[in-house]
C-alpha cells in the first residue's frame, strides 16, 4: 500500500482531521510526551491490523491503548487498589498498567494479541490530550516507527520510516521524556514488565513495596519485550570507552565523541536525546555506534534497556 501522508498541524482542524481519520478506520501518528504513537481505532479490527502491517509488527506483540482518563480506563480493565494507586500519581504520564481485560469491551482482540490482559495508559502530552477528545474513543498505539528499528522522538523521524504507509502526521513538536512509557503489570504482583520514562524507584515509593522484575526468558505479555528492537542500521556495541576504527561514539558525561546524551551527565537529558542522537549517528553511515556507560539507576535503566536490545543480534 503508498498512500499520500498528509503533515497535520496541532490546531482544531488538525484535530479534527485526525479525528475523522481515525472513524474512518486510518492510521495517524502523534506525540506523546514518551515518543511518537501510530494511532488507530482500538475497537476496529481493519484499523489494528494496518498498524502491524504499516510497522511490519510481530502479531504476538501486544498493543498499548491510549485513553482519556481513569474513567475510560477502567470500563476497559479490572481496577484493583494498586491501580488507583498509582494512576493518581502518575497519571496522565509515562505509565502503562496491564490489567484483567473486562468481558464486553468491544476491543479488537488483535490489540491483546489475544492475552487475557491490557495494556493502557493515560498520555501527557497535550496534542495526544486534545486528540483523544476529538476522537472521543479508545486509541491503539505503538511506537511510529517500523517494527525493531529507532524509535521517533520527532514527526521527521515517522515521516522517514512510515511515510507512504499511513494517512497522517500531526506534528507536535520534539517529545519531551524521550523514552517509551514504564509498563507495570497488575494482573497479579506488581511486575515491572518494561522500565521507562518512569523510574521503577518511583512507582515503589507510591506502592510503599519493591515491585517484582520481568525476566528475559518470560513469555511476552507487553510490548517492548522483544529481545532485538529500537535498533539503528548500524550494529551498536555498548559500554565503550573510546570509538574503534569505523565507529563513532556516542557519548554520556565528560569525553570526546561524536554526540553526547548530556556532557553534564543528567539521566533526564540523555533520555530525552536517545533516539534522536541514533538517529544522527545511524545517518552518519558509520560501520558501528559505540555507546558510553550509562549509570543503571532512575531512567538509567530504561536508557540501558533500550540499549541492550539496540545491540542484540538481529533476527
Amino acid at each position: 500500500m503508498n498512500i499520500e501522508t498528509e503533515r497535520l498541524r496541532p490546531d482544531p482542524a488538525g484535530f479534527e482531521r485526525a479525528a475523522r481519520i481515525l472513524r474512518d478506520g486510518g492510521l495517524v501518528a502523534f506525540p506523546t510526551e514518551t515518543v511518537y504513537g501510530l494511532g488507530g481505532d482500538a475497537r476496529n479490527d481493519l484499523a489494528v491490523a494496518r498498524i502491524f502491517e504499516a510497522k511490519g509488527r510481530p502479531r504476538f506483540n501486544p498493543l498499548i491503548v491510549h485513553v482519556d482518563g481513569v474513567y475510560t480506563a477502567r470500563r476497559l480493565v479490572d481496577w484493583p487498589d494498586e491501580a488507583e494507586i498509582l494512576a493518581s500519581a502518575f497519571w496522565p504520564g509515562p505509565l502503562t498498567l496491564v490489567l484483567p481485560l473486562k468481558p464486553g469491551t468491544g476491543l479488537s482482540s488483535l490489540v491483546t494479541a489475544e492475552l487475557p490482559t491490557l495494556a493502557v495508559r493515560v498520555p501527557a502530552h497535550p496534542v495526544a490530550q486534545s486528540l483523544l477528545e476529538a476522537f472521543g474513543g479508545p486509541v491503539a498505539a505503538p511506537s511510529a516507527n517500523p517494527s525493531g528499528r529507532i524509535s521517533p522522538t520527532m514527526a521527521e523521524h515517522v515521516a522517514a520510516g512510515l511515510s507512504g504507509r499511513i494517512e497522517a502526521i500531526l506534528d507536535g513538536g520534539p517529545c519531551g521524556v524521550g523514552v517509551e512509557s514504564t509498563i507495570l503489570g497488575l494482573a497479579d504482583e506488581p511486575t515491572l514488565l518494561r522500565p521507562g520514562g518512569l523510574p521503577v524507584e518511583a512507582i515503589e515509593a507510591a506502592l510503599g513495596r519493591v515491585v517484582a522484575r520481568h525476566h528475559a526468558d518470560d513469555p511476552l505479555t507487553a510490548p517492548g519485550q522483544m529481545a532485538s528492537h529500537y535498533a539503528p542500521g548500524a550494529p551498536v556495541r555498548l559500554n565503550a570507552t573510546s570509538a574503534r576504527a569505523g565507529e563513532v561514539l556516542l557519548g554520556f558525561g565528560s569525553v570526546e565523541c561524536d554526540l553526547n546524551l548530556s556532557p553534564a551527565g543528567d539521566l533526564v537529558e540523555a533520555a530525552a536525546n536517545l533516539f534522536g542522537h541514533l538517529y544522527r549517528l545511524d545517518a552518519m553511515g558509520a560501520d558501528g555506534i559505540a555507546v558510553s556507560p550509562i549509570p543503571d539507576t532512575g531512567l538509567g535503566a530504561a536508557i540501558n534497556d533500550r540499549l541492550r536490545r539496540a545491540a542484540a543480534p538481529r533476527g
